[in-house]
């Protein structure tokens, strides 16, 4: 786990799921982004959003307990 990937889960909260909006603001790649969080998710053994195909559409109850580190 990083920091860094951390972050990311927080700040694609704050940007409501928007991950093109959270890597504008960030100032780097949708791709990197959605890559970093997919692999805390595999570290973890945990889903942190709840998806419908390639859209996030809303924080799981373990991906709340992670966003208010």
């Amino acid at each position: 786990m990083k920091l860094q990937q951390l972050r990311y889960i927080v700040e694609v909260v704050n940007h409501n799921l928007n991950v093109s909006s959270t890597a504008e603001g960030l100032y780097t790649s949708q791709p990197g982004i959605s890559k970093q969080v997919r692999m805390l998710e595999d570290e973890l053994g945990v889903q942190i959003f709840a998806r419908s195909g390639k859209h996030l559409t809303q924080v799981t109850p373990a991906g709340e307990e992670r966003s208010s580190v």
